[in-house]
């Protein structure tokens, strides 16, 4: 209990953060229900995406309003990336290679089905990653675009910046094509019985 104490006042000291002892079957059920959500996020935004861009034309695609501004086509190439660096080769290993520069400067349109699938060719494979997850390997250092990140802090930073883009895409959509995308129609239901956001 004393080499406990002296043990969790050394890693304070230096910066690491404190290391709980927690029981093996409850670590897998953590870790299943952080990795089951977090793919089920990545499918629901892609398909928010997907349906964004269905309903725009490849020139509303491509518009920016000003110069500082992203169309929708560059910030679909920035997920891409970002999704790719991140988990594809910060978590699972893979070699990649990416010019975040580039996402952000394309004013030459791509072809809606040709984004679309860079997009879910990505999701793909981040999923294919998470899916090989185990509670020991969340707990991993990695070195992902000049940060120091844990496994774990990897995913939930992807998950969080897919769903700041996606927000982004669909207030560009609707402020686009002036309408209702009604992805939260289910809270209309008087009964309560919709399906919440998930």
């Amino acid at each position: 209990m004393v080499q406990n104490r002296q043990n969790g006042r050394a890693r304070l000291r230096s910066g690491a953060p404190p290391v709980m002892p927690i029981d093996a079957s409850l670590a897998t059920r953590l870790t299943d229900d952080f990795l089951r959500v977090s793919r089920r996020r990545f499918e629901v935004r892609l398909g928010r995406i997907e349906y964004c861009v269905g309903r725009l034309s490849d020139e509303q695609i491509w518009t920016r309003r000003h110069d500082i501004e992203n169309a929708v086509g560059n910030l679909v190439l920035h997920l891409c990336g970002n999704i790719t660096q991140w988990i594809v080769g910060g978590v699972g290993g893979a070699p990649v290679s990416r010019d975040r520069d580039a996402e952000f400067a394309r004013r030459d349109p791509l072809p809606v089905s040709e984004l679309i699938a860079r997009l879910q060719a990505a999701v793909h494979d981040a999923d294919a990653v998470l899916a090989g997850l185990s509670p020991e390997d969340l707990i991993q250092p990695r070195h992902i675009q000049g940060y120091d990140v844990t496994v774990q802090q990897a995913v939930y930073h992807v998950v969080e910046h897919l769903a700041e883009h996606t927000g982004q895409i669909i207030w560009a959509t609707k402020g686009l094509t002036g309408e209702d995308l009604r992805f939260f129609a289910h809270l209309d239901d008087e009964d309560g019985s919709g399906v919440p956001d998930p």
